[in-house]
């Protein structure tokens, strides 16, 4: 076996076709239903919302999926992206565990979202769509939307959770810089925004507000689409890129790993990184278990329920069997506003189900602790969302280290905390608290889930 720390492919090495998961998995998942009706949504129910390109991946029953040169082309700015050994966390933590990690913070907006942002944009400039709405909690969706809307000449509109709007300056400006423009969310720009406004006027936000402002802004107008950074198949699949070429890099140092631990909000970073390796367990040809860790300020696949639920706060969206914790369910204003959302994918949620991965949920300061160490012994500072996978890694090597077991830990850092130091402020100056929901104020929450009878 090598002992190389970055582990590279050549651009003619990178993935050709993302994978769909769905015809691999044992049962199918639930069907997505109309809001009105509670029949299967079609085609027609999507179109005022995505491409009927989009739309096709979406409910694709096929494998696999062709990359178009076009999304390639502009994927060549930063993929295939390096995987790293990381011989000094192990060192540190005298750990006999081999600690990997893939990272996506090499893309121009420094995360692992450009890759799915890149995908849908290039479909909506090919059915002639100017003009793309989104939410963004972090700011790193936003971010990457805005990066790929500049690459096809496409308009952006933005509306960040306000509490990331007020934490995270830096990346509005970000977006604003590649031509996006940006609104605090909830706004007064919009009915949702407006409602939730009257009710609470200090309202912090939350991500299924910032959905449901985009939503409404996207239907409203005959020029305009919506696109989403995590949750929907499409988006799942994109992210594959990441798995398919991890796999490939582990071919090439003979390893593979047994433990795959991601950080988990709507599910696309964990999903792009396991789905591939899921596909390989699934056929025998190895067996990693797979982690996904999310906040115990958010707690969906832990403490949620898995029901049919509106994807946003105001029930604009199909209705999907997902872990939720109630789509009005308003999360503390943790720093790992990526992660801030009531639901999980519905696709990951279904795998859930199935048994075929497990879920943890972790304090922020926990979080920020190992992360911080993570920076000062591999040099790159993570952004507050993979902390939480950093943290499972480092749970996992120290149990290596009381076992004695062979283990190889594999995480995707989906993203670089530079915009994000303000958050590291609070955390050295102690003011960051710890979350975690009262079980009656999680059933509460639950109480105005939508009646759905099948």
């Amino acid at each position: 076996m090598g002992e190389a720390t970055k582990i590279l492919l050549d651009e003619s090495e990178a993935p050709q076709r993302w994978y769909n998961v769905i015809p691999d998995l044992p049962a199918p998942p639930p069907p997505v239903l109309h809001p009105a009706t509670h029949e299967p949504v079609g085609p027609d129910d999507l179109a005022p919302l995505f491409p009927m390109a989009l739309i096709a991946q979406e409910v694709s029953t096929e494998s696999y999926i062709e990359i178009p040169d076009g999304v390639r082309d502009v994927y060549r700015l930063w993929r295939p992206s390096p995987l790293y050994r990381a011989h000094r966390l192990e060192r540190a933590l005298g750990t006999p565990a081999r600690i990997y990690y893939k990272y996506e913070g090499v893309s121009p907006a420094g995360s692992h979202k450009p890759n799915t942002s890149v995908a849908q944009a290039y479909y909506n400039a090919e059915e002639g769509v100017r003009r793309l709405t989104t939410e963004t909690g972090a700011g790193q969706w936003g971010s990457a939307l805005a990066f790929a809307c500049a690459q096809y000449g496409i308009d952006c509109e933005v509306w960040m959770v306000r509490a990331s709007y007020d934490q995270k300056p830096y990346r509005r400006s970000m977006m604003e810089t590649y031509g996006a423009r940006v609104h605090p969310s909830p706004s007064e720009l919009t009915e949702a925004g407006r409602k939730i406004l009257e009710a609470d006027p200090d309202s912090t936000g939350s991500l299924g507000i910032a959905i449901s402002e985009a939503v409404e802004t996207a239907a409203a107008h005959d020029d305009a689409r919506y696109a989403l950074g995590s949750v929907l198949n499409h988006v799942l699949l994109h992210q594959t890129v990441i798995g398919e070429e991890t796999l490939a890099q582990f071919a090439k140092v003979g390893d593979q790993p047994t433990v795959i631990v991601g950080c988990t909000g709507g599910g696309s970073n964990f999903a792009g990184l396991a789905f591939p390796f899921l596909r390989e367990k699934l056929a025998g040809r190895m067996d990693p278990h797979l982690v996904a860790v999310e906040p115990a300020a958010c707690p969906t696949l832990t403490r949620g329920r898995y029901t049919y639920d509106f994807g946003d706060t105001a029930g604009l969206t199909p209705l999907m069997k997902m872990y939720t914790l109630g789509h009005d369910f308003v999360p503390e204003p943790i720093h790992a506003g990526g992660l801030r959302y009531h639901g999980m994918s519905p696709l990951l949620s279904h795998i859930y189900d199935l048994g075929l991965i497990e879920a943890r949920a972790k304090n922020q300061t926990e979080c920020f602790e190992t992360g911080v160490a993570f920076a000062r012994h591999e040099g790159i500072i993570p952004a507050p969302e993979p902390t939480h996978a950093i943290a499972g890694c480092v749970e996992e090597a120290l149990k290596a280290k009381e076992t004695g077991q062979e283990t190889v830990i594999l995480t995707a850092l989906c993203g670089h905390g530079h915009f994000d130091m303000g958050a590291y402020d609070r955390f050295f100056a102690g003011a960051l608290e710890d979350y975690e929901y009262p079980e009656a104020k999680v059933e509460e929450a639950l109480t105005r889930l939508p009646d759905v009878q099948l």
